[in-house]
């Protein structure tokens, strides 16, 4: 982290996948070889009281949800409530106005109206929301898993 990642570490990695042999490469006869990947990370999802960073969009949320969910890359590249399918449930996310509803409730919360409007799928759905105004024999009918965000969002 930080700018010496880039001004110190990654020449210094260069340098010994390239065989040089000053320090421990000298010693040890390294003669080069290897890789590294490098990565910019992005914003952290939550802050530092727990809620979800102001900063996160919707793909970055979604795709750290399809992951824990999954344990797979997000590979649906379009904005929409429904992440995907996998392992016959259906995966959505309620977040940041994606469907349209800028008010700070509106799109965000598992209503019938909402549900209505999401994509269909028959089988066992899971929706992650701010809340649901749908009681537990009413989820349990639609076959739904509701989970609050940001507190059923795992981190590991």
């Amino acid at each position: 982290m930080g700018e010496h990642a880039i001004t110190h570490c990654v020449p210094r990695m260069k340098a010994v996948i390239d065989g040089e042999q000053g320090g421990i490469s000298k010693t040890l006869n390294w003669q080069g070889g290897g890789g590294y990947t490098f990565y910019d990370l992005g914003e952290t999802i939550f802050d530092e009281n727990g809620n979800i960073n102001k900063q996160v969009d919707f793909k970055t949320l979604a795709s750290h949800i399809w992951f824990i969910e999954t344990k797979t890359p997000l590979s649906n590249n379009e904005k929409s409530s429904l992440l995907g399918i996998y392992n016959e449930a259906a995966y959505y996310l309620l977040f940041n106005g994606i469907l349209g509803d800028k008010k700070p409730n509106g799109g965000n919360v598992l209503t019938q109206k909402v549900l209505d409007s999401l994509p269909k799928f028959e089988d066992k759905k899971v929706i992650y929301g701010e809340a649901t105004r749908m009681n537990t024999e009413k989820l349990k009918a639609n076959n739904i898993v509701f989970k609050q965000t940001p507190y059923d969002i795992k981190t590991r």
